[in-house]
């Protein structure tokens, strides 16, 4: 079956010449003649020769008329401007005209053709449905250089602008790396993924995913764009640009496009296996990377008017789901939204400081209204069955709750909910987390049976546990798996439902400096919120009246609670989300 996208935005080539780079007007008459200087002097010629008329009055009576009356050189030269404006807006619908009817005639390569291709296709201008990469600069330089470097970015905004493409990523790139060490650069593995996937437009998408093997261009740095295009869209091989590097630092000056990666040795190959190589890409693919699709037999474009109907790739049609990022920021910062986060920091920041002082010294009989007044969303919900066990109020006297782990607040939020102190248990938290924290901490030791008898020890005496089974955060809807040692602690437990929401900065971190301060971020957010749902307690040694172990009721709570959230249940653990985001197992080194 063919795929068939609008064909308006569609310009194939004819077969191009591997041997010899085309220059920048070699590479537009490839495009059979898809631009309008191909065909102006053409088009000049040929209205000029035969006198056609503009607006009903011919331009050679119009120099007749004038010849025979004459007039001031005023109104001669008006006269003469205002013949050839017309004459010039003629000439645009004309061309505009040309390219409409081109284009309806040009499709996509039936699905079979690609399936048995390699199709070369430009990010930014084939698969991403906006093709301005300032936003993704504007993540590194916030999540790698910090906020003044960020604020630096956005004032050269309207430099940027006004600068050619090489140029203005040049610029960019300077900003963004200069000074910047080697060694610590995960933004690209890490923060970017979930917005580029964000941004994949779902047509785009529909037709390289067709191809049988897949090669990405990007004028982005490799260290932004790589660990995607691998690992997300399926690329085999990726071409950008690299960054220079002296001493383990970024200086900050971007290769140029002649020092690429050599391609001709690995488009030598494809020929040897006989696979033909399509290119797909837009207006702006033949400035930096025109030697790599010089080696393409057909050439394909998306025009920037079909660029805008395109639909943003589903969740559930993601190649691989987005399931841990990194990352501060909670929205994509384009220039108007990146002002926006500059312009609310002053007032953000004295009001997210009297947001946790309200809650860390406060009563919740205050603290709770004061916060909602304060801009902070809180809901909570109870619900019972009665097939269940015992159902659960507020003041209920549960000793072991379990909830899936949305920020370190959680065990908070739900200390305020039930109106009484609980203990939280913890694998690795800071100093200053413990210190400022208005309930009781305890650290685990990562041992099995010590952490049972501690945290048995704990309920013996009294005291109400939250315990979060996923032992790590996770922002997207997904539930980590459950470890089953909260099983075996008491005869029931009652499981709680967390969901957050936010809309400029994350509360979560696995990296840097102020990872202690991730409370404070969520609370920087204009209006936090906090949604819990208290369910029946459940006893931990049956499910639905038959015996089960405790890894048995570990899944069973863990589908119950992703059932009621809507998220999609997991077998990843705290090892797997920080191996892949922060190269570590994800526990903090405390000195004794």
């Amino acid at each position: 079956m063919a795929l068939m996208l609008p064909s308006q935005s569609i310009h194939p080539s004819p077969k191009c010449m591997a041997s010899k780079p085309p220059t920048v007007g070699h590479s537009q008459r490839r495009n059979n003649e898809g631009s309008a200087f191909q065909n102006f002097h053409r088009i000049l010629a040929l209205h000029s020769a035969h006198y056609r008329t503009i607006s009903g009055v011919s331009i050679n009576s119009e120099v007749k008329k004038a010849a025979a009356k004459p007039r001031s050189s005023t109104n001669m030269t008006s006269k003469t401007f205002k013949s050839l404006h017309l004459f010039y807006r003629f000439l645009a619908r004309r061309l505009r005209a040309f390219h409409a009817n081109h284009g309806k005639a040009q499709r996509y390569p039936p699905t079979e053709k690609l399936r048995d291709q390699t199709v070369v296709f430009d990010v930014e201008e084939a698969v991403l449905r906006d093709r301005s990469t300032f936003p993704y600069f504007m993540l590194v330089a916030v999540e790698s250089g910090g906020l003044m470097r960020a604020m630096l970015l956005l004032i050269l905004y309207p430099a940027i602008c006004c600068l050619g493409k090489e140029a203005a990523l040049r610029m960019m790139a300077m900003v963004t790396f200069c000074g910047l060490r080697e060694k610590g650069m995960r933004a690209g593995r890490a923060v970017l993924p979930k917005f580029l996937m964000e941004d994949v437009g779902e047509e785009g998408w529909e037709v390289v995913s067709k191809a049988k093997r897949r090669v990405a261009v990007s004028c982005m740095p490799t260290v932004m764009v790589e660990p995607f295009a691998k690992e997300y869209l399926g690329a085999e091989k990726v071409v950008a640009r690299e960054m220079r590097v002296v001493a383990g630092y970024y200086t900050g000056w971007m290769k140029s496009a002649e020092e690429e990666l050599p391609v001709a040795a690995w488009f030598g190959k494809e020929k040897q296996r006989k696979e033909a190589v399509v290119g797909l890409g837009g207006s702006g693919s033949f400035g930096i990377h025109r030697n790599v699709f010089a080696h393409c037999e057909e050439v394909y474009f998306v025009s920037t008017a079909e660029k805008r109907r395109w639909r943003a790739l589903q969740p559930c049609k993601y190649p691989k789901p987005v399931v841990f990022h990194d990352g501060r920021l909670a929205f994509k910062p384009v220039a108007s939204s990146a002002a926006a986060m500059f312009f609310w920091l002053p007032f953000g920041l004295p009001l997210a400081v009297i947001r946790a002082v309200v809650f860390i010294l406060l009563p919740y009989a205050l603290s709770v209204p004061l916060v909602a007044f304060l801009g902070m969303h809180n809901r909570v919900i109870i619900s019972s069955s009665p097939s269940s066990g015992e159902p659960v109020s507020l003041d209920s006297h549960a000793r072991l709750f379990i909830c899936n782990h949305r920020t370190l607040l959680d065990p908070l939020c739900i200390s305020a909910a039930i109106g009484r102190p609980v203990t939280a248990v913890t694998y690795s938290i800071s100093r200053v987390t413990e210190w400022i924290s208005p309930i009781r901490t305890v650290r685990l030791t990562r041992n099995r049976d010590e952490d049972l008898r501690l945290m048995r020890d704990l309920v013996d005496r009294g005291e109400t546990l939250v315990v979060c089974p996923e032992g790590t955060t996770c922002r997207e809807p997904y539930l980590l798996r459950f470890s089953p040692l909260f099983a075996e602690v008491n005869a029931d437990v009652a499981p709680v439902a967390i969901e957050t929401a936010v809309s400029m900065f994350y509360g979560t971190s696995t990296t840097g400096r102020l990872k202690s301060l991730d409370p404070l971020y969520f609370l920087l957010n204009p209006i936090p919120s906090y949604a819990l749902e208290f369910k029946d307690r459940v006893f931990t040694g049956t499910i639905a009246g038959r015996e089960c172990s405790s890894r048995d009721m570990a899944n069973h709570l863990q589908t119950e609670i992703g059932r009621l959230l809507g998220f999609e249940c997991t077998a990843f653990t705290r090892k797997d989300k920080y191996g892949m985001l922060a190269g570590n197992e994800g526990f903090a080194e405390v000195k004794k």
